[in-house]
């Protein structure tokens, strides 16, 4: 029997296997993808004829809330694991036509582009010109305009299905933690696999595309819900604040007030004439530096280097784990524990201004002294002497630790 829209099995087949691999929590039927996989063959075929015949449903997502890192609490909506799936599927279709749309300059999200990227650029274009504007808009997955979506994408997609799909995904309810179903009529859930692009798109129109237009020759910089314009003055700064503000409430956004604001990024001398000289993005803290010229001369460099609140984040997880306190373990036994997360820090942290990670890396040893002296009744109140049995170790051992291989061992 013919289907009404041609989608191959074997486009299920790929997406069933990207989900996997991605991993995730189960949605609503509490079905995880073990379970799933326990009549595979059935649940992906259910998959593909119901995509296939335009009868596909999407089942209600499944609200979670997590903590933000500054306050207060953000809901993610949970796709089932065969929403997951139908997702992909549409996705895997709908981004390559979209990337070759969306601007050079929106890194989030995207595949080929990264967060690295996106620091790199604005760096390079904070030592060009003395102003930013910075700007964080308030809850972009839970307010993105429907019918203003849906626009945009038909404006670059003609496939009825996956016109079909994308609006019933933006129409599905979400159940909330107590059970209670929760009708929606803007927004997208983040969480969602197709989310993220359909974010992209909406602020390709409502952002990007109107900045080359109504800011022409402003350079910026957006990674999904952040982004930066750089200025030659503060005239220009206050006003294309102004105009964000406008432009943003006229697509049915706001921009969030205690995250946007305008830096002054020069040189110390001429900091004192502006309240604010830094900001953070993307985890990293964007301010004036101490760096050295190829002549080994100090001087002042406006660069960017782990964020005063990553820090603050990583010693709370090696606080979190407790190290005094594993007694049981030998010190290969903490290395293998803790070097994959030490791992992940440097690839992203160290990226750029190495130096603040040493904070980081003291932290780190001074607790493993502290392993040193509960371990060894020897050392119990001689923290010295069990420092300098530590950096013995450290000088024989550079390669144990992430950290030490790094060169941040202790001092005999």
């Amino acid at each position: 029997m013919t289907k009404p829209f041609s989608i191959s099995k074997e486009l299920v087949w790929a997406a069933y296997k990207q989900v996997k691999s991605n991993g995730g929590s189960a949605g609503i039927d509490q079905e995880s993808i073990d379970q799933f996989e326990l009549n595979l063959k059935d649940n992906l075929y259910k998959i593909w004829n119901r995509m296939a015949s335009g009868s596909y449903f999407p089942p209600p997502v499944k609200a979670v809330l997590i903590p933000k890192k500054s306050s207060g609490t953000r809901t993610l909506g949970v796709p089932t694991v065969s929403d997951r799936i139908a997702q992909t599927v549409v996705k895997s279709v709908l981004e390559p036509a979209l990337e070759k749309v969306f601007h050079k300059d929106s890194y989030g999200y995207r595949p080929g582009k990264s967060a690295h990227e996106a620091i790199a650029v604005t760096r390079q274009r904070c030592w060009q010109y003395p102003w930013v504007v910075e700007f964080d808009i308030k809850g972009l997955f839970d307010n993105i305009d429907h019918d203003l979506l849906m626009k945009a994408l038909r404006k670059h997609c003609s496939t009825d299905w996956i016109l079909l799909y994308v609006e019933r995904w933006l129409k599905a309810s979400m159940e909330m933690p107590g059970g209670a179903l929760q009708k929606r009529g803007k927004g997208t859930p983040q969480g969602g696999v197709i989310s993220p692009i359909l974010a992209n798109l909406f602020l390709h129109y409502a952002f990007d595309k109107w900045a080359v237009k109504a800011l022409s020759g402003i350079p910026f910089c957006r990674y999904a819900d952040d982004g930066l314009l750089h200025c030659v003055s503060l005239l220009q700064a206050e006003k294309i604040l102004s105009m964000l503000k406008a432009r943003f409430k006229e697509v049915g956004l706001e921009i969030h007030t205690d995250k946007s604001h305008i830096v002054y990024c020069k040189h110390a001398k001429r900091q004192l004439k502006f309240n604010k000289t830094s900001f953070t993005f993307l985890g990293y803290d964007f301010c004036p530096r101490q760096s050295k010229n190829g002549a080994g001369e100090k001087y002042l460099n406006f660069s960017a280097g782990a964020s005063k609140i990553a820090i603050k984040n990583m010693k709370a997880q090696i606080r979190s784990w407790r190290l005094p306190l594993r007694n049981e373990w030998n010190i290969h036994q903490i290395a293998n524990y803790i070097n994959p997360v030490l791992r992940g820090w440097y690839q992203y942290y160290g990226k750029f201004y190495k130096t603040a990670l040493k904070w980081v890396w003291r932290n780190l040893n001074e607790y493993l002294c502290r392993w040193v002296m509960q371990k060894y009744k020897r050392y119990k109140r001689h923290k010295t002497k069990a420092s300098s049995y530590l950096a013995r170790i450290a000088i024989a051992n550079r390669g144990l630790f992430v950290h030490w291989k790094l060169g941040h061992v202790l001092t005999v």
